[in-house]
């Protein structure tokens, strides 16, 4: 999955607007899914169809108002960064 405020933390990406134009024909090329899947985030939110229905796997499955357990040391642990608190 992939939106504008995640790329924000790395240093060499293309601007938004290029990777846009990439991600919107992978989409209509079918490879990956557009559409709002994380709340709290604006702008066009991209991922791969699998990782689209774990994101709804863990809606249903997710104790509501309990956040996820990620590691500390997971890279993609993204507390602080593009979410509010502490890592």
């Amino acid at each position: 999955m992939v939106f504008r405020d995640l790329l924000a933390r790395e240093t060499i990406t293309p601007p938004w607007r290029d990777l846009l134009m990439t991600y919107r024909r992978m989409e209509a090329q079918g490879e990956i899914r557009g559409g709002r899947f994380v709340s709290g985030f604006v702008g066009e939110q991209f991922a791969r169809p699998e990782a689209v229905e774990l994101l709804r796997e863990v809606r249903r499955d997710h104790v509501a108002g309990e956040p996820p357990h990620v590691s500390a040391a997971d890279p993609l642990n993204l507390a602080g960064i593009v979410t509010p608190g502490r890592a």
